[in-house]
């Protein structure tokens, strides 16, 4: 299989960059998370020996930066020409922190019919705290900081100190000491997104409450969560609780130790990505949901 790298127009004119690793079967599209590009799946085109879709959403990477569309329902619509850009009738969907929330208003828009199976990768079902939420809701939906939090950030990314809060804010992510060239990689991916773009579409992301999604997210789901990552695993299995037919995954922090598993210890998840979408891989219900994460080679047969 050779990667193929295209262009498609969304249906209000802005050019996306994305490619397709070409292959049979159903393909998987996978989306990236805020300011990132479709680099953070550099080792899953060819890692996962299957047909790969990734996608530099709009203000991202090499895609048009537009003045207009900086909201989640927007770049879920943007997914839609994508999959219709490509014919797709049938895929498997692979959302990624902010590209997990793509994937959820997606599915609130349009279903899940075009949907076979479904991973979300250490995205909270509400990242900030609104103020309809109790305590407990809080802690167990992820809110990573409440609404007074999300405005200072914002404010930040937006002044004239904004590289440096955009690269602490990248350092938050990852646990103990990050592999410099790791954290280089990220970094630098995170300055092609400009402020007017950035700032509006994390407030937006960050705004959103996706907890009434997921009881109707109706298709094979599995959740990864990672010990070492930001985003606390409580919120992980909290989502996995709440889609029917959902799995989870915990990575443990000598395996992965960050937001980034895919790009910290590609073989472990490419193994477990892979093994859930394969045919005739499945675990069973109670080790999925067991209260020990289950360990990488627990998923491959």
């Amino acid at each position: 299989m050779g990667n193929t790298t295209g262009e498609l127009t969304t249906n209000d004119g802005v050019r996306l960059t994305y490619r397709d690793s070409g292959g049979d079967g159903i393909p998987l599209v996978l989306l990236h998370g805020w300011g990132q590009t479709q680099e953070m799946f550099r080792h899953q085109l060819s890692g996962l020996g299957r047909r790969v879709v990734t996608l530099d959403l709009r203000g991202h990477g090499r895609s048009e930066k537009p003045r207009h569309g900086y909201r989640v329902a927007r770049l879920a619509g943007d997914v839609l020409d994508l999959v219709d850009h490509l014919g797709l009738g049938r895929f498997d969907a692979l959302g990624w922190s902010m590209g997990a929330s793509v994937w959820w208003s997606f599915i609130d828009r349009w279903g899940t019919g075009r949907i076979r199976r479904f991973v979300v990768v250490d995205q909270p079902a509400a990242v900030a705290a609104v103020p309809w939420m109790s305590t407990e809701e809080q802690q167990l939906s992820g809110a990573i900081f409440d609404v007074s939090g999300l405005l200072e950030l914002a404010a930040g990314l937006a002044g004239p100190d904004g590289e440096h809060v955009r690269g602490q804010f990248v350092r938050s992510m990852f646990s103990g000491t990050p592999d410099p060239d790791l954290l280089a990689f990220v970094a630098e991916q995170i300055r092609a997104t400009p402020a007017y773009a950035g700032v509006p579409l994390l407030f937006d992301h960050c705004a959103q409450d996706w907890r009434d999604v997921l009881p109707r997210v109706d298709v094979e789901t599995l959740v990864i969560g990672c010990d070492g990552s930001h985003v606390d695993p409580v919120s992980q299995r909290y989502i996995a609780d709440r889609i029917p037919r959902a799995r989870l995954h915990v990575f443990p922090t000598d395996v992965a130790a960050s937001h980034f598993p895919f790009l910290e210890n590609p073989a472990a998840f490419n193994a477990v990505v892979d093994a859930f979408l394969s045919e005739d891989t499945f675990l069973s219900e109670d080790a999925f949901l067991s209260e020990e994460p289950a360990q990488p080679q627990d998923l491959i047969s």
